[in-house]
């Protein structure tokens, strides 16, 4: 499948400095595969439910009610505008890449419904400020007016970096004006309970020039941490608003407030020039990523407050793991990438984005997931297509949600997803994640790097880059090798290459036509979990490539309780998707009284009237989990 594009001027996140630069989007074209056909179908499917559902809820209809001037009945929780901006900005980007004269008309509507609700002072919120309303700012803990200004603010820049400007950009000056007014230095001091104006104020500053606007982010940046912020009952932690920035060492509470707050720490510090602040982060990134982080790449412990944990707590039957999280894990990921250019970043962005974020739509492209567990214990319910659900009730995909962040986060995250494939620096072109695109771009003072690359990512880990025009000069071309892979080989123009370390760099003068190929193997491999994580001690799970692997009841006959893994158990290997293990599934009978019993060694968990059954059972990749209907699911299996 080939996409059309224009050339887009520039992506999300666009640092003035930093060891590597992002490729416009122009220069980048999906050409098929897996992120190609994600992308078609969030053009043609994602986009239009997420529209859909918000007319049919109201959450659109604020805007038309707002713009009236009188009283009406909100639609929804006080932050739904966010959906709609994030709504704005999927559209956005995807116009930046495949311009839809259907889209387009849809897009200028929905802009005229929400600038028409826009206040003289360029305030704008659907749920505050007039006269039956709560008053502008008077619940900056549970409020949301800052994070969804945001949004909006990263809806017009995605505007104005793909058409170069336009209605919606006008409205986000104007609101961003109207902040500077009233938080800025000599303003109100004051944070939002849910970070996200600082990364999106800093890319407003970048995309327009307006230094003002970078300067509020670094007030916002440099206020958390002090007490601005109501005690309550999750502690000051679940704001991020316990520590200054700079004094913490590890991500806490919240998981999605404190991934977009650090975010919006690593473009301040790269704007400002502040080392301590970058610093900080990456400490915090590290220290997350060890003790913090699940398998999958997911972040979040705990479903009561959405937070992370301790130090490995990391309970596969209790993950919470929401969508967005993952999303926001990977938007730090790519600054502290552009930043430093150190690969573990694109290895976490890679592991993130084929587990803990595509495991959320089913394949359709018209349900999601909103938390995501790793280990499903009884039979999910099967949600109804036409109502919506409650999160904390939906145990399988369900259209939509009463609160629904993460379907539009997932439509603007895969509105521009190949915007982390590649990067460029003085002398040459980075290649970071793979599947099948074209790159056409500049490198230094104008020497050309234009390739093709062709692979059958995530599912071979053969990848061809060959060159589509003479470069007409040096170019030095670096491909990831991922931290997952071993014995990896390249071949440059039919020369063997030694592959050393996490990356692997040919420089060169290429003509069109010379070929470099880099050979991953895929192999599935058992991986065995940190000893100091409690609730997954004495299990294992398996991965091929970059994707992790569960065990469904769908493919077992039987409840995935019941199931152990001998201990020299190795998967097998069938290319492609097809991964089996050799497991024992064993018939205990039920407790009649406490479940427990004597003994000094391990319980025997084949001690029963009935011998266990030895099979090869088939494995799914986890973010495929879920689509044939209700099913028990485990990632992590017990060891024999």
């Amino acid at each position: 499948m080939t996409i059309t594009h224009t050339t887009v001027a520039a992506g999300p996140v666009v640092p003035s400095t930093g060891a590597l630069r992002p490729l416009p989007l122009g220069d980048l074209r999906l050409t098929g595969g897996y992120w190609a056909d994600w992308q078609q179908r969030n053009a043609d499917t994602v986009i239009r439910h997420c529209e859909t559902w918000m007319e049919r809820i109201g959450w659109t209809g604020n805007f038309d009610a707002a713009a009236t001037g009188e009283p009406f009945d909100h639609a929804g929780i006080e932050f739904v505008d966010s959906e709609v901006y994030k709504l704005l900005e999927a559209m956005a980007w995807q116009l930046g890449v495949q311009p839809d004269d259907d889209l387009a008309e849809r897009y200028d509507r929905l802009v005229e419904r929400v600038a028409g609700a826009q206040d003289a002072d360029g305030y704008l919120h659907t749920s505050f400020g007039r006269p039956w309303q709560r008053p502008r700012w008077s619940d900056m803990e549970w409020g949301h007016e800052l994070y969804s200004m945001g949004h909006l603010i990263q809806a017009a820049v995605a505007r104005l970096r793909t058409a170069g400007g336009g209605r919606l950009v006008d409205v986000a000056v104007r609101l961003a004006d109207h902040l500077v007014e009233v938080f800025g230095t000599d303003g109100r001091e004051a944070v939002c309970g849910h970070p996200e104006i600082e990364p999106a104020l800093v890319e407003l500053g970048r995309a327009t020039g307006d230094r003002r606007y970078v300067d509020l982010a670094r007030t916002f940046v440099d206020r958390r941490g002090h007490g601005l912020l109501a005690p309550i009952e999750y502690g000051q932690e679940y704001f991020q608003d316990d520590v200054p920035v700079r004094d913490a060492d590890v991500l806490r509470g919240h998981a999605v407030r404190a991934l977009y707050l650090a975010a919006g720490a690593v473009d301040v510090a790269v704007e400002t020039g502040d080392a301590d602040l970058l610093r900080a982060v990456e400490t915090q990134w590290a220290n997350t990523v060890a003790k913090r982080t699940y398998l999958t790449g997911a972040m979040g412990a705990h479903h009561q407050d959405e937070a992370f944990g301790a130090d490995f707590e990391l309970p596969p039957d209790r993950e919470y793991g929401e969508t967005c999280a993952a999303i926001a894990s990977n938007m730090l990921s790519w600054r502290l990438l552009l930043e430093t250019g150190e690969s573990k970043y694109a290895d976490l962005i890679e592991r993130t984005l084929y587990n803990a974020v595509m495991v959320a739509p089913r394949e359709d492209g018209r349900a999601f997931f909103y938390a995501n567990t790793m280990h499903q214990r009884v039979e999910g319910t099967v949600p109804p297509e036409d109502e919506v659900v409650r999160r904390a009730l939906s145990s399988l995909r369900a259209p939509w949600f009463e609160v629904s962040c993460c379907p539009t986060n997932l439509s603007r995250t895969l509105a521009n997803v190949q915007s982390v494939f590649a990067t460029v620096s003085d002398d040459g072109l980075q290649l970071h994640q793979y599947g099948d695109y074209e790159v056409d771009t500049v490198v230094g003072d104008g020497t050309r790097a234009a390739f093709s690359v062709r692979s059958d990512w995530p599912y071979s880990g053969t990848v061809e880059v060959v060159a589509t025009a003479d470069s007409k000069g040096p170019v030095a071309l670096r491909l990831r090798v991922p931290c997952w892979s071993s014995g990896a080989t390249l071949d440059v123009v039919d020369q063997a290459v030694p592959v050393e370390g996490d990356t692997v760099t040919v420089t060169r003068s290429f003509t069109a036509g010379d070929r470099v190929v880099l050979d991953v193997p895929v192999r599935a491999r058992v991986t065995v979990p940190d000893v100091r994580i409690d609730a997954v001690r004495g299990t294992v799970a398996v991965e091929r490539g970059p994707l992790v692997y569960a065990l469904e009841s769908t493919d077992l006959g039987a409840d995935v309780r019941d199931v152990t893994v001998p201990a020299d158990a190795e998967p097998v290997d069938g290319g492609s998707d097809d991964v089996r293990i050799a497991v024992r599934v064993h018939a205990v009978p039920e407790p009649t009284s406490l479940p427990y019993r004597e003994g000094a060694g391990p319980a025997d968990r084949a001690s029963s009237a009935q011998p266990a059954e030895s099979r090869t059972v088939r494995l799914v990749p986890y973010a495929s989990w879920g689509n044939r209907g209700p099913s028990t699911m485990r990632v992590f299996i017990p060891v024999e």
